[in-house]
């Protein structure tokens, strides 16, 4: 399925390839950067670039390209899931998934492909089983392999590749046992001038830490299920519960893992946590305009908004703008005609505003549409849909008996 994998930084540099088949030449990756150079943005570059005798399939994550070749048509979105999958396990492995640290372990980064991909077809893919077959990096064990001339690769096959439940490691045991999930929804929502909501989705995670002993069986249910579109689930949920019941039942992993994913539409389900008043005008005669902008707290349940970063697309004959901003930082680059208000911390008390003089080219005709503003977020211990801070139950089955036979659960929303 998959011939080669090319990891390619921002700045168009090849630093890292590896080839299961045949080796295919770097050249190949030419129409990758032909496409690069098209797109405006990282993210713009198209998924999939078809070639003459190849096709290449690429993901963008921190700062990096993970451009795959294959040689005969598959799903593209197989070879997209497997090659997040392979920035994730770079980011349990190693905190992050960076040009410098793949670097910096290279030797356990060739390793980990070749066990991932077996003649160019998925073979290992679960954490608890790389772990095993190849041991995470620390300061002592790199001492120790330099010493003795020793590898992190296993000497023994992982109990679980053998077993029905390939995800999860026989003999698991904790002192304490216990289990978190942590909700996390992103929304994307378009706004007019009066503040209506033309467009709003949620894309929603829910990402749990479970540290259970032996092999736990565990039920999650919602109060309003039929309200999750486009549902995806780890391999360890049994699909066919929630078909007939909408209950999530499973054996999960041992450790951290994304339990699933889903997405809702449902625009009067949206609440948009923040209002914007915004008068950006430009005059008819002189080279000027005005820019006001104000920003404060709608829906937010009494929580906290930050990270609350404003960015304004600009026209191009917009030369600079002398603003000032009651609070955070504001950065205006004359090259692109973006406008960053890096606002922080929202302070319910006392509003941000951003105000001022902006300049345009001279003898430029007036531009006919105001820009608009993209605003992001964040909100800590808020479920903006409402349907994930509502459980029925999480209940836990199948613990040892003992003085350590109870399972702590908690639920946190982001």
């Amino acid at each position: 399925m998959i011939h080669s994998l090319f990891l390619i930084n921002n700045a168009g540099d090849l630093f890292l390839e590896k080839h299961w088949k045949s080796v295919i030449s770097r050249s190949v990756c030419d129409y990758f950067f032909e496409a690069r150079e098209k797109a405006v943005e990282p993210d713009n570059v198209p998924p999939v670039i078809r070639t003459p005798h190849h096709y290449l399939i690429n993901i963008y994550r921190e700062k990096i390209f993970f451009v795959s070749v294959i040689q005969t048509e598959v799903p593209p979105l197989f070879v997209i899931e497997f090659l997040h999958r392979v920035a994730e396990t770079f980011q349990d492995y190693f905190g992050e998934c960076s040009e410098s640290t793949i670097k910096d372990n290279v030797v356990i980064v060739y390793e980990l492909l070749e066990e991932m991909l077996d003649n160019g077809f998925p073979l290992a893919t679960e954490s608890n089983i790389l772990k095993e077959l190849i041991r995470p990096p620390t300061i002592l064990r790199s001492m120790v392999n330099t010493i003795t001339g020793s590898s992190n690769v296993g000497e023994t096959l992982p109990t679980g590749q053998l077993s029905t439940i390939p995800w999860r490691r026989a003999g698991v045991k904790y002192t304490n046992n216990e289990a978190y999930f942590d909700v996390v929804e992103e929304i994307d929502a378009i706004l007019d001038k009066s503040g209506t909501t033309v467009f709003a989705e949620i894309q929603g995670v829910i990402d749990a830490c479970v540290k259970l002993s032996g092999m736990p069986d565990l039920t999650l249910s919602f109060m309003n299920p039929r309200l999750l579109d486009d549902v995806s689930f780890h391999p360890c949920v049994r699909y066919k519960r929630w078909e007939s019941e909408r209950v999530i039942s499973f054996v999960p992993p041992d450790g951290n893992f994304q339990l699933m994913s889903y997405h809702i539409s449902a625009q009067n389900l949206v609440a948009i946590p923040v209002y914007v008043k915004q008068n950006i005008s430009f005059f008819e005669t002189g080279s000027s305009g005005r820019l006001d902008i104000t920003v404060g707290p709608k829906q937010t349940m009494g929580k906290t908004v930050e990270g609350l970063v404003v960015t304004v697309h600009m026209p191009k004959v917009v030369l600079s703008a002398n603003l000032n901003a009651t609070q955070g930082t504001y950065n205006y680059d004359p090259v692109t005609k973006i406008l960053v208000w890096d606002i922080g911390k929202l302070n319910p008390q006392k509003l941000p505003n951003l105000k001022g003089s902006l300049s345009l080219q001279s003898g430029a005709p007036k531009p006919e549409e105001n820009p608009s503003l993209n605003i992001d977020l964040k909100i800590q211990q808020l479920a903006i849909s409402g349907r994930l801070g509502s459980f029925i139950s999480v209940g836990c089955d199948s613990l040892p008996a003992g003085p350590c036979d109870k399972a702590l659960l908690l639920l946190t929303l982001f």
